[in-house]
């Protein structure tokens, strides 16, 4: 009978050490991070296929600041939310507006990035807001938020709005003169106006704020807390205003806690 009760005592010894080695395992499990490597300067890969960025930088300081090993996925964006549910990835960052919609169905940490729309021009341009390109040659993407901003103040079918399918092009004409003025998201239009001296950008505090959230699956609390404590130890200790300044070559803006 002492036999067995030692047995017995040695095998439970031995589930609880396998226990302790497992709970440790899944503490330190590789999270695997979704990003559409498409959308510079937010994520996109460099020449030797390394996927860089804006967003890249800051899960990278949050992973650091959480105690989280992270790996990040090139993930096409029609594909993102597919995969986070599916498990395929563990969360996402890139560039994700919260909105209602959205929260229905995933959670999110509280905001990293201010999205708004914003306004390029000439340097020479006493352009302070949208109405003040009245009667100019405005450039936006085809179908984007600067599209339909433009087409509410300005009349949709007005011939002054110059449709185009990417930023980089409208920018690019703008550049060239052929266009009075270009309106598009903040992040990308000041990133776009860096490489153009001659030009800079002109914002409208009429424009309404948005703001992007890292994503985990709904009901996930454990990562999202973890998340969510190692991004207001980046915003404390001055590192999100470091990457900030790195990649938009401004002062980053005030972020709501939630």
């Amino acid at each position: 009978m002492q036999i067995i009760h030692k047995i017995a005592a040695s095998v439970g010894f031995f589930a609880l050490a396998l226990g302790s080695v497992s709970s440790v395992q899944a503490q330190n499990k590789e999270l695997v991070v979704g990003s559409s490597a498409t959308y510079r300067p937010f994520a996109y890969e460099s020449p030797s296929k390394e996927i860089v960025g804006y967003d890249v930088d800051i899960i990278k300081a949050v992973a650091q600041k959480a105690g989280l090993q992270i790996k990040i996925v090139n993930t096409p964006w029609t594909g993102i939310f597919a995969a986070l549910n599916n498990g395929d990835v563990d969360l996402v960052i890139s560039g994700v507006t919260i909105n209602d919609k959205r929260k229905q169905s995933y959670d999110f940490t509280a905001p990293y990035f201010e999205a708004r729309q914003l306004i390029a021009v000439p340097q020479a341009s006493t352009a302070k807001t949208l109405k003040d390109l009245a009667g100019k040659k405005i450039g936006v993407v085809t179908g984007s938020t600067g599209d339909d901003i433009s087409s509410r103040e300005f009349g949709k079918t007005n011939p002054d709005i110059r449709r185009f399918e990417s930023t980089p092009v409208v920018i690019s004409e703008l550049a060239n003169s052929g266009l009075d003025a270009a309106i598009g998201d903040n992040g990308v239009i000041a990133f776009r106006v860096q490489e153009h001296k001659q030009l800079k950008t002109v914002n409208d505090p009429s424009f309404p704020k948005e703001f992007f959230g890292i994503v985990v699956k709904q009901g996930n609390k454990a990562l999202l807390d973890k998340l969510n404590t190692g991004l207001a130890a980046v915003k404390a200790d001055g590192s999100y205003a470091t990457i900030y300044k790195k990649w938009f070559q401004a002062e980053a803006p005030t972020l709501p806690a939630q």
